[in-house]
């Protein structure tokens, strides 16, 4: 049985980063044998002309990112995208797996470890942090990262 994970990004919000990157980003996770839970293509089929449509997709959302086996946050931007960074507080609370993806080379920190906001790093391990941080697709398929090994694992 496949692990499923949960692939918050703010792409689907663009016809262009849906086709790509977003695309390209799934389709490596899925190439590893993921069953990706991309939010706008599960959770955002409502009718927006019908009462209560944002909170039925927030809801849909919260349930996969609780239901979810691990998440893959995409958290490009100074600061990224609040929704991501909702969706990412509750999967480190559910103590979910955590793996981040940043190719926006800006500094959004005060650290000098950390390239974001310290608490973005909260669910990942103190030591070897950075094998659950990813700077680019062709790294998401590496066996030295830690998404290969979470795979490996289960």
């Amino acid at each position: 049985m496949s692990k499923t994970l949960y692939l918050a990004n703010p792409y689907g919000f663009s016809t262009q980063l849906r086709e790509k990157p977003l695309q390209e980003i799934s389709d490596a996770l899925a190439d590893l044998g993921i069953e990706v839970w991309e939010p706008f293509q599960r959770n955002n089929q409502i009718d927006r002309a019908v009462a209560g449509w944002a909170y039925s997709i927030g809801q849909a959302d919260l349930r996969d990112v609780r239901n979810s086996d691990g998440i893959f946050a995409i958290v490009n931007g100074c600061p990224p995208d609040e929704g991501v960074m909702v969706e990412l507080g509750m999967a480190i609370a559910w103590n979910k797996p955590t793996f981040l993806f940043r190719d926006d080379f800006r500094r959004c920190t005060d650290s000098e470890i950390y390239p974001l906001n310290l608490m973005l790093f909260t669910g990942l391990p103190e030591s070897d942090w950075e094998s659950y941080y990813y700077s680019s697709i062709e790294e998401i398929s590496d066996p030295s990262k830690a998404l290969r090994r979470w795979l490996g694992s289960g």
